[in-house]
């Protein structure tokens, strides 16, 4: 691992771990350093382990790479990798993303992919727990169905 002179975090594994994203999306330095607004040498130098990001610029990487910046944040030493089943990690769905964005056999559509059907699923769950909540209008499902003709505009003669 390559020499860290800012202190005893290791910062080479987030280097690394950046660089095999890179590549699983199909980038070349040059351009994920322009899909997230840093140069080539300073992402260059991130990837080497030479330089450790800001929690801005690993959140404009994780955004070019479409990957959770949590992932990155983590891989960082920005925050606790440890999953709390009992907590709001549980429930939120970042361990999930994580998950997802740290799996270095899945490209980056792939992912997307996968976060964009999860995403749907939490949100479809959401509505059926606002709906299985909600108490029962007037106009419940049995009306419609007695006075949906009549609704419709279509009377009996």
């Amino acid at each position: 691992m390559p020499h860290n002179p800012l202190g005893a975090i290791p910062i080479g594994p987030l280097g690394e771990y950046i660089r095999e994203q890179r590549r699983n999306a199909q980038y070349s330095v040059r351009q994920l350093a322009q899909a997230a607004g840093v140069s080539n040498p300073y992402l260059s130098q991130i990837e080497r382990g030479l330089r450790k990001p800001s929690a801005e610029i690993l959140q404009q990487l994780a955004k070019a790479l479409r990957i959770s910046a949590e992932t990155l944040y983590v891989r960082a030493g920005l925050l606790d990798g440890g999953v709390d089943v009992d907590g709001d990690a549980a429930t939120d769905g970042r361990d999930v993303r994580s998950a997802v964005a740290g799996d270095p056999w899945l490209n980056a559509r792939q992912k997307r992919a996968l976060l964009d059907i999860y995403e749907a699923f939490r949100i479809e769950s959401a509505r059926d727990a606002a709906v299985a909540d909600e108490p029962a209008a007037p106009d419940d499902e049995s009306t419609e169905t007695t006075h949906g003709p009549a609704k419709a505009g279509l009377t009996e003669q």
